[in-house]
């Protein structure tokens, strides 16, 4: 595992950002002179019967930030437009290993974005096994798929098919 260091005498730190104002922490951050990470990745979305992908951030609401605590004036960052607040434990900002911002760029494909492993994709039409909930070890055929990691299944209860929605990760193939 790669570690990334930043500067000398700084370590990685976290940072908890307003609600949506991921990039204008980056961009005051940066204008103070800290060194800063926003892991991001890219999201499909469909919005008015349009599919298209934006980037949105791994962590949402959090992002690193560089501090050298000896010499770099690092309680400036509690005031800074768009954080909300330095994570801090026991007084002091809580860091995080260069070897977890590493083993982050390494997943970073050629245009910084992160990618994310993809789950088992389901058909229409596949048998499934339900692995958790109230349907455990119930076979269903899969009806179809949605965005939002949901899949909707037809269940065979009382000799009627039911359709119920379940998590993508709640199901397995059959």
């Amino acid at each position: 595992m790669t570690t990334i260091q930043p500067q000398f005498g700084s370590s990685w730190h976290v940072v908890q950002t307003h609600i949506n104002a991921e990039a204008k922490a980056v961009i005051n951050l940066g204008r103070q002179g800290f060194d800063v990470y926003l892991p991001r990745y890219l999201k499909r979305r469909s919005h008015a019967r349009k599919i298209d992908t934006v980037a949105r951030p791994l962590f949402p609401r959090y992002l690193f930030v560089a501090i050298d605590l000896a010499t770099q004036r690092w309680r400036a960052i509690q005031s800074t437009l768009g954080v909300s607040h330095l994570v801090c434990w026991n007084g002091r900002p809580a860091s995080v290993e260069g070897c977890v911002i590493g083993a982050l760029k390494a997943r970073e494909d050629e245009n910084g974005f992160i990618t994310l492993v993809r789950r088992h994709a389901f058909s229409p039409g596949d048998k499934v096994r339900i692995i958790e909930g109230a349907f455990i070890d119930s076979l269903a055929l899969v009806e179809g798929v949605s965005d939002r990691e949901r899949v909707a299944v037809l269940l065979d209860l009382l000799g009627r098919k039911v359709r119920v929605t379940v998590a993508a990760d709640l199901i397995a193939a059959a």
